[in-house]
């Protein structure tokens, strides 16, 4: 049985081996897929990158791979408090590693690409109109939307550490659904801030990008507390919603 933290760090970094990957591929320079970048695309393969990561390791952890969705459930009271600091931790980690594999993936094209703000756009968020107010709504009403789906998804599918509680998660069968819904909200809700709607996909890759070799590197620190704050204050929410509607 895997390690659930460790089943954290694997499925964050998945995903973001996979997300980031998409973007990098349509916008960094001499790339097959260059310039091939419509959102449908991106937010596709965002969606499938959820699927890959809750598949693999939904079994073990519940497969969050997101501190909003933790937060939420423990909210919901679904959720341990006690394993959120490990989950978070993990998810961090996950998401800069996984943001590293894609960077030494298309390292050679990041040579070419001189412009700063494509190159972090591969690696975190940023708003289409910088309104620190709505950019901030608009990331908390996008991970409510997540939570609150995920929470009449998910179903109590593992126990950790011999805890007799329900420990709910994001079993194989349920991979799917949520991929469905991170690919409606990328679609539908995304087009303002990029939709972060993980503090860990966006803090992680964007301490990432920090550590980077780059001349000119901006990674826009007065705007990252928004897809940090913005999505855990959705996805506590979340939680207070559905406790409140069952």
């Amino acid at each position: 049985m895997i390690d659930p933290y460790i089943a954290e760090f694997i499925g964050t970094f998945f995903l973001l081996l996979l997300g980031a990957g998409v973007v990098a591929n349509v916008t960094l320079k001499n790339t097959i897929a260059e310039g091939q970048s419509p959102w449908v695309l991106i937010t596709s393969a965002w969606g499938f990158a959820v699927f890959v990561g809750v598949f693999i390791t939904g079994q073990f952890s519940g497969a969050h791979l997101n501190p909003a969705v933790t937060v939420g459930l423990a909210v919901a009271g679904k959720f341990s408090w006690t394993l959120v600091p490990g989950y978070v931790i993990a998810q961090i980690l996950g998401a800069i590693f996984g943001a590293w594999a894609c960077y030494l993936t298309y390292i050679d094209h990041y040579r070419l690409t001189e412009d700063e703000g494509v190159v972090r756009s591969t690696f975190c968020t940023g708003p289409a109109i910088r309104n620190f107010k709505n950019n901030f709504f608009s990331e908390l009403i996008g991970t409510f939307v997540l939570v609150f789906g995920v929470l009449f998804i998910a179903v109590p599918n593992i126990e950790i550490e011999g805890m007799i509680v329900e420990n709910f998660g994001l079993g194989a069968l349920q991979a799917l659904p949520v991929a469905i819904l991170v690919w409606v909200i990328g679609m539908a809700l995304g087009g303002t801030t990029g939709y972060a709607i993980n503090p860990a996909r966006d803090f992680g890759p964007r301490l990432m990008y920090q550590m980077l070799p780059r001349k000119n590197k901006d990674a826009d620190w007065p705007y990252a507390w928004i897809p940090i704050l913005a999505p855990l204050a959705g996805g506590t929410l979340a939680g207070f919603a559905y406790t409140f509607c069952v």
